[in-house]
């Protein structure tokens, strides 16, 4: 499979229908097991995945995770109907969705409303966790899915989180860039340096984009 390209004019990909994907409220227990809630970006470390043992002799104690991690600003910015991110940290610049069918979606002007991201693709990093720290304090979502190269539709929810605290997910969770619910913002991005990257194209695999709704009323508590 080639490798996916990120940058691309909208219109480039076909009307699919819409699979709409549950928005949680990101707590504590809701966030458990993809990763955990951040309440200081300062004094908070990220786990860097051990190198894999290779054969029958183990890696040396001590070795084998100190590639360390990078950092930078995140952006998520919208350009009329289309979604753009900026990681600053690896140098990325990606489309990361869009708020209609992409056959109609314009860049130069709104023409629907920003109640929903429809997401194209996903991917995870196996060589450590992530985290995003909301720098202008709003509310912003994370779709997420739990590991395994199986990915499924089912699998996939949204966290919705208030903007007072950052969401840390593990290495190999199935994740997209942040969304900002309202217009632009910025999150600090903190991950593994190697960034290794396993993606899906959504649109491709499955027929269909993940409606990821940017709708508070939409939002469920576990």
């Amino acid at each position: 499979m080639n490798a996916p390209e990120y940058i691309f004019e909208a219109s480039s990909k076909p009307s699919l229908p819409w699979h709409e994907v549950p928005l949680i409220r990101a707590t504590e227990k809701s966030v458990e097991g993809y990763g955990c809630l951040v309440d200081d970006p300062d004094s908070f470390e990220i786990t860097i995945t051990r190198w894999p043992q290779q054969g029958w002799r183990p890696i040396d104690e001590g070795t084998g995770d100190e590639g360390g991690y990078v950092e930078g600003v995140f952006k998520g910015t919208w350009q009329g109907d289309v979604l753009y991110g900026e990681n600053e940290a690896v140098n990325g610049n990606y489309v990361l969705g869009w708020s209609t069918d992409p056959q109609q979606a314009k860049t130069e002007a709104q023409t629907a409303p920003r109640d929903q991201v429809l997401l194209w693709h996903m991917n995870y990093h196996p060589d450590g966790g992530q985290m995003f720290w909301p720098i202008d304090n709003k509310p912003f979502i994370v779709p997420v899915a739990l590991p395994g190269d199986n990915l499924t539709l089912d699998k996939v929810v949204a966290f919705w989180c208030d903007g007072d605290k950052g969401l840390y997910i593990h290495a190999g969770i199935w994740h997209e860039g942040i969304f900002p619910v309202q217009d632009d913002q910025r999150f600090l991005d903190r991950q593994g340096a190697v960034h290794a990257r396993v993606s899906a194209d959504i649109g491709q695999e499955f027929g269909v984009y993940l409606s990821c709704p940017l709708d508070p009323s939409k939002v469920k508590d576990l």
